[in-house]
């Protein structure tokens, strides 16, 4: 039960990234993630009618919100991973990086029909002047239920000096590093197309309160 209570606020904070670009310091990443953080919860709530009535709409916010703060690429390519580079084309790359997108969209906006209100207390900010990699560090707290310590890996563009969103940390497990681990032998074995149709098929899947 933890750790489905640890995936679904995962995933709810990790798709909290909102707001307009407008609003969003996209160059510092303790801003970003707070500011984009509170103004998702809200859409979150004031839609949940809607979002009763019609589960895909959480496939949209998703899309909406989230996707623009989040490095999939760089994600994809990680889950890739070096040792399997080499066995792999530019196309084929390709395919899996915009099918590993519509992944999380659906993963994120499945494990979305599960989340409740829970308060959310962001870290102070640390100096990030000449880092390339941040963990902002935030702690979920939910009553009756010890706090649960999670972790934003957040990886700056060093061509446009904004930063973007890869990985969370949960109690010390990388979203990202299980991924990995659960695809890699998967993409050695039968090859990426084959995973990239095997996610393709995941990402199809409709939205459907539990």
């Amino acid at each position: 039960m933890k750790k489905l209570f640890t995936a679904i606020i995962m995933v709810a904070l990790f798709s909290s990234f909102s707001v307009t670009a407008n609003n969003v310091d996209k160059k510092n990443p303790y801003a970003m993630i707070e500011t984009v953080a509170k103004v998702t919860f809200k859409r979150f709530s004031d839609e949940q009618t809607e979002i009763r009535k019609n589960p895909e709409i959480l496939k949209v916010i998703v899309r909406e919100e989230l996707m623009p703060y989040i490095n999939y690429r760089y994600a994809a390519l990680k889950v890739i991973g070096y040792k399997n580079f080499d066995q792999t084309t530019t196309q084929s790359r390709a395919d899996f990086v915009d099918v590993f997108r519509e992944y999380l969209v659906t993963s994120y906006a499945q494990v979305f029909t599960l989340y409740k209100q829970q308060a959310v207390e962001f870290e102070p900010e640390k100096d990030f002047d000449e880092a390339k990699v941040v963990a902002v560090r935030t702690s979920v707290l939910d009553p009756g239920r010890p706090p649960i310590d999670i972790s934003f890996r957040v990886r700056r563009n060093t061509t446009t000096n904004e930063w973007k969103a890869y990985d969370m940390v949960a109690e010390g497990v990388s979203l990202l590093d299980s991924k990995e681990a659960e695809l890699s032998g998967l993409i050695r074995q039968k090859g990426l197309p084959y995973v990239t149709e095997m996610l393709k098929t995941k990402s199809d899947q409709k939205i459907v309160f539990k």
